[in-house]
């Protein structure tokens, strides 16, 4: 299978930067793929999972937030806030930032704060939701 240039740049650091076959993120829209020759397009990316498939490995796993996604002669770069792997999400420390974004929500004056806790919000139930599905079988698969 072809491949393409990638690089997965989390605010705080690089996860991967290589060779990748397929990629698949969370949009508005629903999830979207990308392929190596992929038109030239730049992408909203919302809280969700993002899978990658390196040459000649298994597809890998990760708990995406907000950012964007450019593809511009066959080099895609995703820029999001975070980007975990589910064995490296800490379940009690997702349902504890989920419980204090609902409290934000419920005691937000304005409309920025309600949309900041929403964010935080969505990004915690993401960080749950990839750990519960897809952390015991990124287990079986070592």
């Amino acid at each position: 299978m072809k491949s393409f240039h990638l690089e997965l740049l989390a605010a705080d650091h690089p996860l991967y930067i290589g060779p990748c076959e397929s990629l698949t993120v969370s949009t508005l829209d629903g999830k979207y793929g990308i392929l190596a020759n992929h038109s030239n397009m730049i992408l909203a990316v919302v809280p969700g999972p993002l899978f990658f498939r390196p040459p000649g490995q298994d597809r890998q796993i990760l708990s995406a937030s907000y950012g964007l996604v450019k593809v511009e002669n066959n080099t895609v770069l995703v820029l999001v806030d975070s980007l975990e792997r589910p064995e490296d999400i800490d379940a009690n420390r997702a349902r504890r930032a989920a419980e204090a974004a609902r409290e934000q929500i419920l005691q937000s004056k304005s409309r920025q704060e309600y949309h900041a806790a929403q964010a935080h919000l969505a990004r915690a139930l993401n960080r749950l939701k990839i750990k519960g599905t897809y952390a015991s079988s990124a287990r079986k698969d070592k």
